[in-house]
């Protein structure tokens, strides 16, 4: 029974090259060796036909260092993609799971944000939100008071409709804001959280100085962000093509490690934990990726499946840019957690 009808047996050759075009990408080939490779190794299995060992093709060249093609602009739309339009934010979801728009669902959330100690009597601050789903994760699973802000009005918007979907909206609402000029948040904190979100904004230093206004001393502030790990990658070529492609979504603004400890001490924060978890990253983005032919099978058959299609080709070509990056230490990913200092001296007995 073909419940698909004609018109998607005429679709197939090309939901078939962009399924080979996502492969290729994502396993480190150049997408028209690697097409060309697949096509003479069917006819090699059909010339066999029924040989015991049918003739050997040599697999298509590892791409190492030189960027995924693009696809020709007359074949593919631009796609929006900041603010997030509805597509990408569909996307995001298929492949990292509802409500989140990078690595780690909610398990990864609640094991890292154990470092928090987090409990229903306390408010929590959280910076970049994206569709909430870290926020309504720790709402659920530890009872705390979220209060999010996110840069893009169109994931606010889809964050907050899905809290309200879920009875949440209360416990995790998420609010617009620009993180280079705001300068009020709506109260004062007992844990702040910023998941893979200071590496895109201009301004730190003032950021992280009114996070610090908006907290209460002794309060938890934990960071996960990428930074560079090789400074003297800022100076190529590479980097510039890296940062102008990142540009289509957020331009970044990568600084290291340290100098992000540096601006926190400045504004009275202790650094309790400071370590690299890049490897950690690593698996996350390749565990959720492994099933996006899958993904790109499924939207497909969408009425919108071919620009469906073709976001996923572009996210794919993102991640695994971002995984390439890690791996080569240019790019790396850290885990800080900070404590704000009490406004009052400590006592001998809290030394």
């Amino acid at each position: 029974m073909n419940e698909g009808g004609p018109t998607q047996t005429g679709d197939r050759p090309a939901r078939k090259a962009l399924l080979l075009r996502l492969k290729a990408w994502w396993e480190g080939y150049d997408p028209d060796e690697y097409a060309r490779w697949v096509a003479a190794r069917e006819a090699a299995l059909r010339a066999a036909n029924g040989k015991d060992s049918p003739e050997e093709v040599e697999e298509p060249p590892v791409v190492e260092d030189e960027q995924p093609e693009e696809p020709e602009p007359s074949a593919t739309p631009e796609i929006p993609i900041d603010p997030w339009d509805d597509r990408r934010a569909e996307i995001a979801q298929y492949i990292w799971g509802e409500g989140y728009c990078g690595p780690g669902g909610p398990e990864h959330v609640i094991s890292m944000s154990k470092l928090l100690a987090l409990s229903p009597k306390q408010s929590l601050l959280e910076i970049g939100s994206n569709l909430g789903g870290p926020a309504r994760t720790l709402a659920q699973k530890f009872g705390v008071w979220v209060t999010g802000y996110e840069s893009s009005p169109n994931l606010v918007e889809l964050a907050n409709e899905i809290s309200h979907r879920k009875g949440l909206l209360k416990k995790a609402e998420v609010f617009h804001y620009d993180p280079d000029t705001i300068t009020d948040f709506d109260r004062r904190y007992d844990r702040a959280l910023a998941k893979e979100s200071l590496y895109q904004v201009e301004n730190k230093a003032h950021l992280l100085e009114v996070v610090e206004a908006h907290m209460k001393p002794g309060a938890l502030f934990l960071i996960t962000d990428y930074v560079l790990g090789d400074e003297s990658w800022v100076a190529t070529d590479e980097y510039r093509e890296w940062r102008d492609r990142e540009s289509e979504r957020r331009r970044p603004r990568l600084t290291t490690a340290e100098d992000i400890v540096s601006m926190l001490k400045k504004v009275r924060f202790n650094i309790r934990v400071n370590e690299d978890v890049s490897d950690h990253y690593i698996e996350l983005i390749n565990e959720s990726w492994k099933g996006a032919d899958r993904v790109a099978e499924k939207v497909a058959t969408q009425d919108d499946g071919e620009a469906l299609v073709q976001t996923l080709l572009r996210e794919a070509e993102f991640w695994s840019t971002r995984v390439r990056l890690l791996r080569d230490g240019k790019l790396r990913v850290r885990r800080i957690l900070a404590t704000k200092k009490s406004e009052k001296p400590a006592m001998l007995s809290d030394w």
